[in-house]
C-alpha cells in the first residue's frame, strides 16, 4: 500500500502502529536514500562474516526487524543452516513479517518484545537498521554493551541510522537536502513537516561521530562505515 498517512492530521505522535505497518515497506523505500542499495550491503557483509565464522549454527539477529524484509532477504542469500530472529515492540509489525514468513516459507522466529528487556542468545551477527535511534539516547549504551557480551569473538554488529551534523551550517543543507529528496520520492512539502512534527523526540539520532565513539566505548575492535548519503549513514563494527 502507498504511504498517505501523513496526507491528514494524525494528531499523535508517531509510533509504529497498525496503520503504519500497512504502508510501512513503501514509507522505507521512499523515505531511506538508497535503501535497497544499503541492504545489499547489509548481505554482502552479512556473508562475509559467515565465510569466517567458526559457528555450526549461526545466529542472526534484526532489531527493530518491522515487516521482515531485511531477515526475508538474508534468508534467501545466507547458508541454510542460518538461524534468524526478528525482533520488534510492535504488534502490528510482527504479525505483517510473519505472513510474509510463511508466503515465502522462510524460517524466521518473529518476537514482540522491547529490546532493553530481551535476553540476547549468543549471535554471530546483529542488525540494527533504523532502531537505535528510537531508543532513548541514555539507554542505547546499555543495549549495545548487551549486544557485544551476547557477539560471538569474530561477531559483527551493523548499524544504520539517520545522523546529525556538529556543524550548524552543513546540518541545515543535510536536511534541506534530505527534504528535497523526499519531494523527489512524491511527499507533499506538507506531509513531510507532518511527519517531521510526529518524529519530534521520538526520533534522536547522533551525529556520526558520536556513534563511533559509542561503538568504540562498547569495546568493538573494528568500526568502518560502510555507506554514507548526507545524513543517512552505515556502519559496520566487529568484536
Amino acid at each position: 500500500m502507498k504511504d498517505r498517512i501523513f496526507k491528514q492530521d494524525i494528531g499523535k505522535q508517531f509510533e509504529f502502529d497498525a496503520q503504519v505497518a500497512s504502508v510501512f515497506d513503501d514509507m522505507l523505500e521512499r523515505s531511506i536514500p538508497h535503501y535497497k542499495e544499503v541492504l545489499g550491503l547489509i548481505v554482502d557483509f552479512c556473508s562475509y562474516a559467515l565465510e569466517s565464522s567458526k559457528s555450526t549454527n549461526p545466529l542472526v539477529y534484526d532489531l527493530g526487524s518491522s515487516t521482515g524484509t531485511t531477515l526475508l532477504t538474508l534468508s534467501q542469500a545466507l547458508p541454510p543452516h542460518t538461524q534468524f530472529i526478528g525482533i520488534d515492540s510492535s504488534q502490528a509489525m510482527i504479525d505483517k513479517a510473519s505472513l510474509k514468513a510463511q508466503a515465502y516459507n522462510a524460517k524466521i522466529n518473529f518476537v514482540c518484545t522491547d529490546l532493553l528487556e530481551y535476553d540476547f542468545l549468543h549471535s554471530d551477527i546483529v542488525i540494527a537498521n533504523y532502531s537505535l535511534q528510537f531508543i532513548r539516547p541514555m539507554q542505547r549504551p546499555a543495549l549495545l554493551q548487551k549486544i557485544y557480551n551476547t557477539l560471538s569473538n569474530d561477531g559483527i554488529l551493523i548499524v544504520s541510522e539517520k545522523m546529525t551534523s556538529s556543524h550548524r551550517i552543513l546540518d541545515r543543507q543535510m536536511i534541506e537536502r534530505y527534504v528535497r529528496y523526499k519531494k523527489e520520492q512524491g511527499y507533499t512539502k506538507s506531509e513531510i513537516s507532518k511527519k517531521r512534527e510526529a518524529l519530534e523526540n521520538v526520533l534522536v539520532p547522533f551525529s556520526l561521530e558520536e556513534n563511533i565513539a559509542m561503538l568504540k566505548d562498547i569495546g568493538f575492535s573494528g568500526i568502518e562505515v560502510l555507506f554514507k548519503w548526507v545524513n543517512f549513514g552505515t556502519l559496520i563494527a566487529k568484536k
